[in-house]
């Protein structure tokens, strides 16, 4: 078992209702969940099943209508808009399905962007940037614009931003939805490695099963709530799969 001070993630009792005047939709129902430091966690369901509120709460973007939500020992869901966004920046590295780099700052640049809400100086952005472009396999490519790279890259690009600020958690919404199926393999490679070799917590939203396979553990939401939490036995290798994948032309 676990200890407590290994937990990044956890969650009693959480409700979130949406009051829509007439209507009130409740989006969660009692969830309650524990997330330990270098989990790689998918969390699925189809749409409408609570999994993207879940996912905006424990992101820090969003607040429970009842229960506690304690990110590394924090009640993150006590605190004010401007503490969830320092713990945001602090906390939490993003990674959209959509990329959402800035179109005319070159990949450097994109991923220097959260130090420099951080308040780092120059030369420490500048290394740290580097060395996160070089985590997710981009060596050479810094001083590209997003339009001059892949798709598969820009993610790249997105996953080293979300890595560059050091934080407890990593979280993927729907990370390969705009790729096609090798570039989906290549990304959930670089995850699968950053997981193994630093130990970054990861929690993944997705509503593929192919893609939930290279996780460690499946956690699947319905109606509001957890219908299943099952952990891997034995998780679907990218690397080996990458190897049977035909290499795509550009």
């Amino acid at each position: 078992m676990a200890g407590e001070n290994n937990t990044i993630i956890k969650i009693e009792n959480l409700h979130k209702v949406y009051d829509l005047g007439e209507v009130k939709v409740h989006a969660l129902r009692g969830v309650s969940i524990e997330v330990h430091r270098g989990e790689f966690v998918a969390v699925m369901g189809a749409s409408g099943s609570g999994k993207s509120t879940f996912m905006n709460i424990v992101g820090c973007l969003d607040r429970p209508s009842e229960g506690k939500y304690f990110l590394e020992s924090v009640d993150a869901s006590t605190l004010s808009k401007d503490e969830l966004a320092d713990i945001r920046n602090r906390k939490i590295g993003f990674v959209f399905q959509g990329f959402n780099l800035l179109s005319r700052t070159t990949a450097l640049d994109n991923v220097e962007l959260p130090l420099l809400y951080a308040g780092l100086d120059g030369k420490e952005r500048r290394e740290r940037s580097l060395k996160a472009l070089r985590d997710v396999g981009l060596e050479g490519r810094e001083y590209h614009m997003p339009n001059q790279l892949s798709g598969g890259q820009q993610q790249r690009v997105a996953i080293a931003r979300a890595l560059v600020n050091n934080p407890s958690i990593i979280l993927a919404d729907e990370p390969t939805g705009n790729l096609d199926s090798r570039t989906s393999v290549e990304v959930m490679d670089i995850f699968q490695k950053l997981n193994d070799s630093y130990n970054i917590t990861i929690v993944l939203v997705t509503h593929e099963h192919d893609i939930a396979r290279y996780t460690k553990r499946n956690v699947i939401f319905k109606d509001g709530r957890i219908r299943q939490d099952v952990v891997l036995e034995q998780r679907t290798s990218a690397e080996e799969e990458l190897k049977r994948l035909p290499v795509l032309a550009d």
